[in-house]
């Protein structure tokens, strides 16, 4: 290869950051009943990756398998990277496709930490079915809960597979127990495992009534043979229950249980996969990943049970008009209907400038090819689809065109997560936005070195690009970035990333909490703002009640125009919810947000000159700082829930720890030599948490925890947090003063 051309080809590619270069794959299009959109979630070290990995085994996809903690220098093919492979944790979420028995399934696997709980969020919001992991041995835990909300809320049809089987002290039945009491699944065993930790054999399916065993080095050769005499009977107690189960919720099904009937495989097959898809049931299956069993029987039940694209009504918001209504999409694959395409995850780029966007998207309706021109509808540019990929983890696989139904990604689109794309300006339609969680926890950032400020910035905007719950905002009284995010692993990671893909050396201050600032009751306001100068001037008043919303809001802020008649104009209704957010920004208590209130605007006055947008919102500022000064204001700060996994005669240390930390125990359940427990924990109290738990159980104890509300901060800490905001606000000389004397 010549050095022109080599020079030719690196620039050509070098917009391609961090990942493999751009190979062209022949497209081929399967017909929409042979399509699968499919997530993989649990908590984390529940085995998501570990079972991605033998999908893409399995399916022919890669050649070797890898463990997820790059013991052999490799990794995990969804891990891509450097940092995942490291830690051994799943920090993005990484997509994929296969082929299996002629169906295609585009395979999204998500992270399983909470500081990362965005990238399930968003993935879920996109997927028409998914797989909910379960350890064998640790049940439903913390995280397990939050993809469980997750679920429910984007309403996804999904499987449960307990995972594990192989470990010590692994119980399928306990799990499915906690399934049901702890996430009020209505679940019941589509198979039964053979032995459990290291006699753990194979699996019985209950439906077909037939023994499945995984042989071969990699378990790649599958038989199947009757049950053996020591498992039929549990097997048709269980398969009783099965069909129990689903006759409380299945028409059919429930008929022929009253008359006493007996169903065959294929009406049982039939009534699962109708109770799936209308979220009536959740079939648990069974195996172990890592030891290779049970990951191909769970594949041909995606294929069996879970929704194809047509079987999940999809809906987007007409934008014309006065009163927004819903249209349902059309999911065939053709180009005869217009496009509709929704951005759930974007790539901005790497430390080269000219690195272009890479932006995933899932096609919803009609088709898009290379050369298309489409229109982002919150901006209403226009922008031309330059390379249409299809992505393979960090791998970008050419293709010309795609339909509904399709998950691609676009290069060089210039749009935000959550923003819809359709190809016909007139069609003004978007797609309902993912729901992201506010930050909870904050550090100062700082670049070292004044030669790498522009790269800095530069990292900066990527990652905030990318990451909707990663923020940076500049703190004026102090004169510093601050860094938001989720946890403190969240902003450990990115400060890496910075320093790592960047070049950058930075400095993180210590964490601090998100504190708010709320009413403690209501308070009526009236605030007239009037301003008179030469000419026009400047006139709004605004009457109304502040009120602290339920404790389950206390992250939220709600308004409520509950106006009559002309004396607040409805076209000056923004303009006061525009001066709101503004003065929710910084509270007088502490400098922290104001959340948690319900504005209730019930009357106001309007001059039919001096009245304008600018008065209205200054006049909201206004009526907010009013009832700082009259109205009993507190603070309150976000509660963690905390799961602890620890040996059982480290129960009642762990006990007084988290009680020491002003803790709630709200459960303890036993297991064998074990126990878990769920606390509610005040974040500011967990700093060290992690120290503590280990030198209370010898260094076997463990810890995972997520943000679950907002609460009323303790006096002592309440008053302390005041007075250092009022110390920081009185004048320089005052304090050295003070520091004299």
């Amino acid at each position: 290869m010549t050095p022109r051309l080599l020079s030719h080809l690196l620039k050509q590619y070098r917009w391609i950051p961090f990942r493999t270069y751009a190979v062209k794959r022949e497209s081929k299009h399967y017909p929409l009943e042979k399509i699968r959109n499919i997530g993989i979630s649990a908590h984390i070290d529940s085995g998501k990756t570990t079972l991605s990995e033998r999908v893409l085994f399995y399916s022919g996809r890669i050649q070797s398998m890898h463990e997820v903690k790059g013991k052999d220098a490799v990794g995990a093919t969804m891990d891509s990277m450097e940092l995942e492979r490291e830690r051994g944790i799943t920090i993005q979420s990484a997509a994929t496709y296969v082929e299996w028995k002629g169906h295609n399934i585009n395979i999204i696997d998500t992270p399983g930490h909470v500081d990362f709980t965005v990238e399930v969020e968003r993935s879920l919001r996109v997927l028409d079915g998914a797989i909910l992991v379960v350890c064998g041995v640790g049940g439903v835990q913390s995280q397990t809960m939050t993809v469980n909300r997750q679920l429910n809320r984007y309403r996804v049809p999904f499987l449960t597979f307990i995972n594990k089987l192989d470990r010590m002290n692994a119980n399928p039945t306990r799990a499915m127990n906690q399934l049901k009491s702890k996430l009020g699944h209505n679940a019941a065993f589509v198979q039964i495992p053979m032995g459990l930790e290291g006699n753990f054999k194979g699996i019985i399916d209950l439906i077909e009534r037939k023994a499945i065993y995984f042989n071969g080095p990699h378990g790649e050769e599958i038989s199947v043979e009757e049950i053996p005499e020591q498992y039929k009977k549990e097997s048709e107690d269980r398969r009783r229950d099965l069909i129990e189960t689903i006759s409380g919720v299945d028409d059919e099904l429930g008929e022929m249980f009253l008359n006493e009937e007996q169903p065959n495989e294929q009406q049982i097959h039939d009534a699962v996969r109708r109770c799936v898809i209308s979220r009536k049931f959740h079939p648990i299956f069974v195996g172990s990943a890592l030891k290779n069993k049970g990951v191909q029987p769970l594949l041909d039940n995606v294929n069996r049970y879970l929704p194809n694209p047509a079987e999940v009504e999809n809906i987007a918001l007409d934008e014309l008009g006065k009163e927004k209504k819903t249209i349902k999409l059309d999911p065939t694959r053709s180009f005869g209907a217009p496009f509709v395409g929704f951005a759930f995850k974007i790539e901005a780029g790497g430390r080269n400038t000219s690195a272009t966007q890479l932006t995933y998207v899932r096609v919803y309706q009609g088709g898009v090819k290379r050369g298309d021109t489409l229109y982002n509808i919150r901006t209403m540019k226009r922008a031309r689809v330059s390379k249409l990929v299809r992505m393979h983890s960090n791998k970008a696989e050419e293709v010309d065109e795609a339909y509904a139904g399709d998950i691609c990604a676009f290069y060089g689109l210039d749009c935000a997560t959550g923003d819809t794309f359709v190809n016909d300006k007139a069609y003004q339609i978007s797609m309902e936005s993912i729901f992201v969680p506010d930050p909870v926890i904050s550090m100062s950032i700082k670049c070292l070195s004044t030669n790498d400020v522009e790269k800095f910035a530069a990292a900066l905007a990527r990652f905030t690009r990318e990451d909707p719950t990663f923020r940076i905002v500049y703190d004026e009284d102090n004169k510093e970035s601050i860094a938001m995010g989720m946890g403190e692993l969240q902003l450990d990671i990115y400060a890496q990333r910075i320093q790592r893909e960047y070049g950058v050396k930075i400095q993180m201050g210590k964490p601090k909490v998100s504190f708010r600032e709320s009413l403690a009751g209501p308070i009526k306001f009236d605030y007239l703002h009037k301003k008179q100068s030469g000419g026009a001037g400047q006139y709004a008043r605004v009457i109304g009640i502040l009120e602290p919303l339920s404790p389950e809001k206390f992250a939220t802020v709600e308004f409520s125009d509950e106006t009559s008649g002309t004396n607040v104009p409805s076209q000056f209704i923004p303009a006061i919810k525009k001066g709101l957010m503004r003065a929710y920004e910084k509270g007088s208590l502490s400098g922290n947000k104001i959340s948690g209130l319900k504005f209730r605007l019930l009357d106001g006055d309007n001059h039919i000159v001096d009245s304008n947008e600018l008065a209205f919102m200054l006049a909201a500022e206004g009526a907010i700082r009013q009832t700082q000064e009259y109205g009993q204001w507190q603070l309150i700060e976000p509660v963690m829930l905390v799961e602890i996994n620890a040996p059982i005669e480290f129960q009642s240390s762990v006990s007084s720890l988290v009680v020491k930390r002003f803790g709630i125990i709200s459960a303890i359940e036993p297991r064998e030599d074990w126990f878990t427990m769920l606390a509610e924990i005040p974040l500011n109290d967990m700093f060290g948490f992690s120290t503590d738990i280990r030198s209370h159980t010898q260094g076997k104890g463990e810890f995972s925890m997520e943000y679950t509300r907002y609460c009323p901060v303790r006096s002592d800490i309440s008053s302390k947090i005041i007075q250092q905001y009022q110390e920081s606000l009185e004048h320089p000389q005052q304090q050295q003063q003070r520091r004299r004397n």
